[in-house]
């Protein structure tokens, strides 16, 4: 095929250089006349193991060259990458200059009579809901009825400065966003030889995915980080509590604990955090990551309450499934459902809770006392099997996914709080 790459930068080239690689004509377009004749003189503007030579190799071969205008380019391109900077801008958002800049300029080079449509990439970083807000109608307004000539994709790039080239053929993931979350016919033949797991999404899930790997990757080093102050601190071995933690890949380096659902809570996770945070301020290591998990916690729970009673008439009846904090448990100790169920009687709604686990009379010690301290009506609130399956509700909230499998009244409206994300 034949490319138009816009952005010579780190992505742009190394895009360049693998394309051309893999038997591909690229051509690159860029504003700077530094790295124009560079490109065109076989030598790479940038420091990147292995691109040296692979862009020396594509010259000597015609497969690349660089120019400042696409126009006697694009019309006889089958597809055209947008790797252009997204800069921050003083208030911390991405500068989205250079992308309109460039859409505008591919969509008024769009030839509408050209046999195919032009199949635009876009893999730079961009905010969800650029695709649809910004690219798309600058594309419309240009063409017009005949912005069938555009294919828009998006398509996030994971390559890491210093092995890029290794990022490039072997990604820890290939995600498309297309429209109608469908495939996209030239980007696949183009990755056919890339072994690696492809998702097909909706633009705006494809645009999250790097803010969401680069922010848990910061998170990553931050608490990695904080670990190692208190360790360090303390005279403890942070290189053995490194290698103890990331030897655990069924708990601590696994998918458990990363889906978006619950709060968490628990004997555990409250008590163990708050201890971590007494610890490490009275060691003097200012975990600040480590101090914000309960405040974002307590935010979360909120936010459960508000999305499951968003336009919930004052005084409806409401059946919580699950009040433990763990399927299978009679466990109340800080448990969110606890303080969902006392959310949803502050608010005046009238509450029932349905859970087989928990019988008053069988709780003890700090379970007795945690649960009736913050739930003092649990008794009466509790219901049998029948009612919860006999009786009308406005409104079911699952906290365990137990709504498939009773036999509920039809029509009632049954909010998951494991799927409100």
């Amino acid at each position: 095929m034949k490319i138009a790459i816009f952005g010579l930068g780190y992505v742009g080239l190394t895009a360049s250089a693998c394309l051309t690689h893999e038997g591909h004509e690229v051509v690159g377009v860029d504003v700077s006349d530094e790295k124009i004749a560079a490109v065109n003189a076989g030598r790479s503007p940038i420091a990147e193991p292995g691109i040296a030579e692979m862009i020396a190799s594509a010259v000597a071969k015609g497969k690349l060259s660089a120019t400042k205008d696409a126009a006697p380019h694009i019309n006889t391109c089958e597809m055209a990458f947008v790797c252009v900077g997204t800069p921050s801008a003083p208030d911390g958002s991405h500068n989205m200059t250079y992308i309109a800049e460039v859409s505008r300029q591919i969509a008024a080079l769009i030839d509408p009579h050209r046999a195919d449509a032009l199949t635009v990439v876009y893999r730079s970083t961009m905010r969800p809901g650029t695709t649809e807000d910004l690219i798309e109608p600058i594309f419309e307004a240009q063409l017009g009825a005949n912005s069938g000539k555009v294919e828009i994709v998006y398509c996030p790039e994971f390559m890491r400065e210093s092995v890029a080239i290794d990022d490039f053929f072997h990604p820890p993931k290939i995600v498309i966003g297309t429209k109608d979350a469908g495939p996209c016919a030239r980007l696949d033949a183009l990755n056919k030889k890339i072994e690696a797991p492809r998702f097909y999404t909706h633009y705006r899930e494809a645009e999250l995915t790097k803010f969401v790997d680069n922010t848990f990757h910061a998170v990553k080093i931050a608490f990695a980080n904080e670990i190692g102050r208190v360790c360090g601190q303390l005279g403890i071995s942070a290189k053995t509590v490194h290698e103890i933690f990331v030897s655990d890949t069924i708990l601590n380096i696994s998918p458990y604990y990363l889906r978006p659902g619950g709060a968490f809570g628990g004997s555990c996770l409250p008590k163990d955090v708050r201890a971590l945070q007494y610890i490490a301020s009275d060691a003097g290591a200012d975990t600040h990551l480590v101090d914000s998990l309960i405040r974002s916690n307590e935010a979360h729970k909120h936010f459960l309450f508000e999305s499951c009673t968003r336009d919930l008439a004052p005084r409806s009846k409401v059946l919580l499934l699950g009040i433990a904090f763990k399927s299978n448990s009679d466990d109340l100790r800080e448990s969110p459902n606890i303080d969902l169920a006392r959310k949803l009687l502050q608010a005046g709604y009238d509450l029932s809770i349905y859970d087989p686990h928990i019988v008053p009379s069988k709780l003890l010690g700090q379970n007795l006392g945690y649960a009736f301290s913050n739930l003092p009506k649990l008794t009466r609130l509790l219901v049998e099997k029948s009612v919860a399956e006999g009786g009308h509700f406005d409104l079911v909230v699952d906290t365990r996914g137990w709504a498939k499998t009773l036999s509920l009244k039809p029509g009632q409206r049954i909010i998951d709080v494991n799927t409100l994300n």
